[in-house]
């Protein structure tokens, strides 16, 4: 899975959490599939003690504008993952695109393909 540009699908789905962003375009002529990944300073959420600052690494503020450009074409999007990015992205995406029809629920670590099984069931796709 390439950090690319989507292909053009009215239905995606985005599994998220605070390193990758997979993105799957699903449609009746197929599924198209990228990844966007965080530029983070570690891959570790906490760094170690006694040491300055709160201790959480800190996120990469273009991470949720990117993923947005993947999805930029798609008109229904499910967004599932483990963590609270799933509801950071919602609100980012309700606040840039109020059109978007979106879905959010949790999941822990699917497969690539039940996560596309997860879209096309919410979007009675087969």
């Amino acid at each position: 899975m390439s950090e690319m540009t989507l292909q053009s699908h009215a239905h995606a789905v985005v599994w998220i959490d605070h390193l990758v962003a997979k993105v799957f375009g699903i449609g009746l002529t197929g599924v198209s599939a990228t990844a966007v990944h965080a530029h983070l300073a570690s891959q570790h959420l906490h760094h170690k003690t006694n040491t300055i600052g709160d201790g959480r690494v800190q996120a990469d503020a273009t991470f949720l504008a990117r993923v947005g450009e993947a999805v930029s074409d798609c008109s229904d999007l499910l967004v599932i993952g483990p963590g609270v990015e799933k509801v950071e992205l919602m609100q980012y995406l309700t606040a840039e695109r109020p059109d978007l029809n979106l879905h959010v629920e949790p999941s822990d670590h699917p497969t690539d393909g039940e996560i596309v099984a997860l879209g096309r069931k919410r979007f009675h796709l087969g």
